[in-house]
């Protein structure tokens, strides 16, 4: 299973909040007035120059729930790093793994003998782990036994403003394989419900030079082409 993230919720009307947070800022209205007077043709001209501007901070107020799947601790790991967020991961301390998953990285997949002696070492530690369950051992102790390849699922809570700086990073193409997969589907999954506010997300050489220097992949272009029409570039 490919790494999978879907909307479970999100501010409601998110585009406008972020519109009626920065107006409120140089306007002397209240903001019962600031909302009645705010038409659609305002809000997308104030998120224009908010994101050309870089003032970011308006855009906390949009905040957006992901249902992610499909995707390993190894991923979930790197993905916890980003402290501006919320997380609620499926418990191996609760939830007996009877019917493990794993993610196989497409370096060994592509290789039959690699793969399958990969698939050999997973089912060990699988019939390792089932035997300690089933002789007594409490799950959070026999699952010091998995690995990092097991899936895992996760309710990911991210505002505006974190999710940018997160595509950001992990859309770059030198972002480890995974975590920029579910960039890319947590990406595809905000856009239609929120396309001006993620206007021009994504690396650096989305809209400008790459600013990772001697480490740049290379393929600005290639990135541009393939995330471009997504963002609106």
């Amino acid at each position: 299973m490919a790494a999978a993230a879907r909307i479970l919720g999100h501010t409601p009307d998110p585009e406008r909040t972020v519109a009626l947070a920065a107006r409120l800022c140089y306007s002397a209205r209240t903001v019962a007035e600031l909302s009645d007077g705010l038409a659609g043709g305002e809000v997308t001209t104030l998120l224009g120059k908010l994101l050309d501007m870089g003032h970011l901070s308006a855009l906390e107020h949009a905040a957006f729930t992901f249902g992610v799947e499909g995707i390993s601790r190894a991923c979930s790991h790197q993905l916890v790093r980003h402290r501006l967020a919320s997380y609620s991961q499926q418990s191996q301390r609760y939830v007996e793994l009877r019917d493990v998953q794993a993610v196989v990285p497409p370096s060994v997949a592509a290789d039959p003998e690699l793969a399958a002696r990969f698939q050999e070492e997973l089912e060990r530690q699988w019939r390792a782990y089932a035997d300690l369950v089933d002789r007594g051992v409490p799950a959070e102790d026999a699952r010091y036994l998995l690995p990092n390849a097991c899936e895992t699922k996760l309710v990911v809570t991210m505002n505006a403003r974190e999710l940018r700086h997160f595509f950001r990073l992990r859309l770059c193409r030198r972002a480890q394989w995974e975590i920029r997969d579910l960039a890319l589907a947590m990406l595809r999954a905000v856009v239609p419900v929120a396309p001006r506010l993620f206007a021009g997300a994504g690396p650096g050489c989305i809209g400008g030079a790459c600013p990772e220097g001697a480490y740049a992949c290379g393929d600005a272009d290639g990135v541009r082409a393939e995330l471009g029409p997504l963002v609106g570039v």
